[in-house]
């Protein structure tokens, strides 16, 4: 059974969120998935480094779920990378901890699908840039991603309109699970 950490960077992740509060409870149902909630553990800001490289060391599988913020990740999570990845860890010439390892990116987003197709002046592969280029420096594998459009705040009018954002989030949280199982 593959290991997998699940770093979840929504910075309010019971307060104000549907999908990514739905998703993340999917994946902790699964065995061997390990939820690692940045906004749980590090509500200021100060992240343990030593703690999370060992969660990294530990894992086979990584999973950065979080919402696009501004076309990329939240602060809590970019500062969890900043502090986290550091050279003679994650990269360098004695940084090996992380070669070899599964990386798979799991993004939220508000806008809706056509917002980033054709035309417009991001496309989703473009959020992607962050962590590939993470893989690349550090010798992980970049194996994938998923994503759901048309996941804003704005659009819980009503009841029904929450339902189907955390069913939203439910159906990403099996297709991550489906892409890791295939790893």
């Amino acid at each position: 059974m593959k290991n997998v950490l699940v770093v979840s960077g929504h910075p309010h992740l019971d307060d104000d969120s549907v999908a990514n509060k739905a998703l993340v409870d999917k994946l902790s149902e699964k065995d061997g998935y390990t939820i690692d909630r940045l906004d749980a553990l590090y509500p200021a800001y100060e992240i343990n480094v030593q703690a999370e490289q060992s969660k990294l060391v530990a894992a086979d599988v990584i999973v950065l779920q979080y919402p696009v913020f501004w076309y990329g990740m939240p602060a809590l999570m970019q500062k969890w990378m900043e502090d986290v990845f550091l050279h003679g860890f994650s990269h360098g010439s004695k940084g090996k901890a992380l070669v070899g390892k599964k990386l798979v990116v799991s993004m939220t987003v508000g806008a809706p699908e056509e917002a980033y197709g054709e035309g417009a002046a991001v496309h989703i592969e473009d959020l992607l840039l962050p962590a590939k280029g993470a893989c690349a420096l550090t010798g992980m594998e970049f194996a994938g991603y998923e994503y759901t459009c048309g996941v804003s705040y704005a659009s819980r009018v009503d009841d029904a309109a929450r339902d189907a954002i955390a069913k939203a989030g439910r159906e990403q949280a099996d297709r991550v699970a489906e892409l890791i199982e295939k790893l």
